[in-house]
């Protein structure tokens, strides 16, 4: 029985990170956009984002996806709702680990 996930038709896994297809073209640094590039994002990513926040983990959350795509956070917060889950999907798919993890001492 495999319990591989299936992506959906709207996310493409890159080596850098992921390409996702959005359901309405949205400005993305002054040019409409129907596919954003999320890269991977690293400890400092989300350290910085933390810092940034202030202890609001709705802001961090813009705060690191803004950063993450090359893109304003009134960019990310002007999105659709449908296309920021999609934004969100692919940011969990990033830092999930698909390989199962075997604790040896």
């Amino acid at each position: 029985m495999s319990t591989t996930k299936k992506l959906p038709s709207w996310l493409e896994l890159t080596e850098e990170g992921a390409i996702i297809t959005l359901r309405k073209p949205t400005e993305i640094n002054q040019i409409q956009v129907d596919r954003i590039s999320l890269r991977a994002p690293t400890v400092k990513d989300v350290q910085q984002a933390t810092v940034q926040s202030g202890g609001d983990a709705e802001k961090r959350e813009l705060i690191l996806f803004a950063s993450l795509t090359g893109s304003g956070d009134k960019d990310i917060s002007a999105m659709t709702i449908v296309d920021y889950n999609r934004l969100q999907a692919g940011y969990f798919r990033l830092v999930e680990d698909d390989e199962p993890y075997a604790y040896h001492d």
